[in-house]
């Protein structure tokens, strides 16, 4: 199931986590190192639309993402925006933030708003190698989540 959203994140080509309600793609343009987008897969435009497992996954969902990304760049705060003003279906801008410089693969980022809200039209430049090797590097270090028992299992 794809949404507009979605598409405009580069989904498939993005994707970090993939579940049943929710994705977690890496966000094109990089406000801090590790900024990333969770978006909705239900067919809803409002947030109080989504549905009782949504609302359940979204706990499970931010879990990993702060872990995650805990562990793999130790950000100081993390910020989730909805805006949803561009982008109807419904999802979270998710901003790591970082009171220091970080460097990844050679490339300096800045968080230039620390301490302030982050500014979405500024973004840390980075090529489409970089880009690359950041989105394998976080599917290389992301918390899995537990699959469930099958068959083979029991």
């Amino acid at each position: 199931m794809t949404n507009t959203t979605l598409d405009k994140f580069g989904y498939p080509g993005t994707l970090i986590e993939d579940g049943p309600r929710w994705a977690v793609l890496l966000r094109p343009a990089q406000v801090t190192l590790g900024s990333l987008v969770l978006i909705c897969k239900e067919p809803v435009q409002e947030f109080s639309a989504l549905s009782e497992q949504a609302f359940s996954d979204l706990r499970d969902v931010t879990g990993r993402i702060e872990r995650s990304l805990r562990r793999i760049f130790a950000f100081d705060k993390i910020n989730y925006l909805m805006l949803m003003m561009v982008d109807p279906d419904v999802h979270f801008h998710v901003i790591p933030r970082y009171a220091q410089e970080r460097r990844f693969a050679g490339t300096v980022f800045r968080d230039p708003t620390w301490h302030g809200p982050p500014d979405l039209s500024r973004s840390n430049e980075l090529d489409d190698g970089t880009r690359q090797e950041l989105l394998q590097h976080l599917l290389s270090c992301w918390e899995r989540t537990s699959p469930s028992p099958g068959i083979s299992d029991l």
